[in-house]
């Protein structure tokens, strides 16, 4: 690979200019081995990257899943370009607002109403304020990690700025593990707004006692307390399938908040919901200058297009699958504690070491193997359409080789002194 002082001359610019030295935690260079992985990257195209240093990789964090469909994906560059040239943002509506509400309530389950906003965290800010709005409670039960507004924020580790107060009405429960679900609603009984949860990349569990799935029984515990139930799905929306996790496993939800895919790579977000619900935003502030523009819009639809007429969403699987099981091959056969774990479509790494310090330095040797190689991994384990059998081929080659590193690593007791660079950090540690 090529080596260049522009990468490193860039990130010095950064810390003196910009707080943390990048725009997105979960982005920084302290997120992969600092001084073997790239740290800017220039150019896209299908599921390979090329750093400012010119040099090739195969993603698979694809900027932590929007691209769904590939970087450089022509029917959306076309879309958005012909879109740039009428206009971004107007002084009154435009009409792909209505277009694309309706491509939306066409293939959502639960959308009978559709708002715009361009972050994750704004929209599932807004499903909370509109549950507290409609039961008159504050209280809120979760699952998951649901972005940086002071809601959920307050219950992690960076909540410095924001009122402790505010953790008195945040509680968290366990997937898969609706006892701990029951028992908030019995020690807050009448007081829960909603309960909002995300799919994390694990299957949820059937009840064998009902049949039904711990979704469901989520939907259902909450009605019976008089709550709103929320699902997030800005990381399942437009992949676990073209409804959504809501779709999969069978689920209507009472709210809904969409993102990341939904435009391959625009930006833009999306609450959507039965109509008894989506009223109060009648009322409930929600309003920004940017949710009406045209080109994540534009980009919605002709993604939401593409989905509907290409088989994206089983291709995504089926390519995910394969790698996964390569990776889960690979360790068996060097007797390497590691495997991509969760779902197909949405995976994570798993190392079974002694020990957290362990783990940590075999995350990070991992990465560092393989970013020598020409693939670029990181935390989460995200496939495009773009990416091919030949992709994953090549990297089930460098995991491999990676893999054999590790071995060795391990064998010799001593895995920090094989790294070449700075061990990866953490964001955060999410419970549950």
């Amino acid at each position: 690979m090529r080596v260049s002082n522009l990468s490193d001359t860039l990130w010095e610019k950064a810390k003196e200019l910009i707080p943390a030295g990048t725009q997105t935690l979960s982005k920084g260079p302290d997120q992969f081995v600092f001084g073997v992985a790239p740290k800017y990257l220039k150019r896209g195209k299908g599921c390979h990257v090329w750093d400012v240093d010119g040099n090739e990789y195969i993603d698979y964090p694809m900027a932590l899943g929007p691209i769904l469909l590939g970087y450089d994906y022509p029917p959306i560059v076309e879309a958005v370009t012909r879109q740039l040239r009428e206009g971004t943002t107007f002084t009154l509506m435009h009409p792909l607002e209505v277009e694309v509400a309706e491509l939306l309530s066409a293939v959502i389950p639960c959308c009978e109403m559709v708002r715009f906003a361009k972050n994750g965290t704004d929209v599932t800010s807004a499903a909370v304020r509109i549950a507290r709005a409609y039961t008159g409670r504050d209280h809120i039960a979760f699952c998951g990690y649901h972005g940086c507004q002071d809601w959920y924020a307050v219950t992690t580790p960076r909540n410095r700025g924001i009122p402790k107060v505010l953790a008195e009405l945040i509680h968290p429960f366990e997937y898969n593990r609706i006892d701990t679900l029951k028992r908030l609603f019995d020690e807050y009984h009448g007081k829960i707004a909603c309960v909002i949860m995300e799919v994390p990349g694990r299957e949820p569990s059937i009840n064998p006692e009902t049949g039904r799935n711990f979704l469901q029984e989520v939907v259902d515990l909450a009605h019976k307390n008089g709550s709103l139930f929320i699902l997030d799905e800005i990381v399942t929306g437009f992949r676990f399938a073209l409804g959504g996790a809501q779709e999969r496993y069978r689920v209507v939800p009472d709210l809904a908040c969409f993102g990341k895919g939904m435009a391959n790579g625009i930006p833009i977000s999306a609450i959507v919901g039965k109509k008894e619900f989506m009223k109060e935003l009648n009322e409930v502030f929600f309003s920004m200058t940017y949710s009406g523009d045209t080109l994540g819009l534009a980009a919605t639809k002709a993604t939401i297009l593409e989905l509907m007429k290409r088989p994206v969403i089983e291709h995504i699987w089926s390519i995910g699958r394969n790698l996964h099981e390569g990776v889960r091959k690979i360790a068996e056969e060097l007797r390497v504690p590691f495997e991509i774990g969760g779902q197909a479509v949405r995976g994570h790494f798993v190392i079974d070491c002694d020990d957290e310090d362990t783990t940590t330095t075999i995350k990070s040797l991992f990465l560092q193997e393989t970013v020598k190689r020409g693939i670029l991994f990181g935390g989460p384990v995200f496939i495009s359409y773009s990416h091919t059998d030949m992709d994953v081929k090549k990297t089930l080659d460098s995991v491999y080789s990676a893999m054999v590193v590790i071995k060795r690593a391990l064998e010799s007791g001593s895995p920090a002194s094989f790294l070449e660079g700075e061990r990866i950090g953490v964001v955060f540690r999410q419970r549950g």
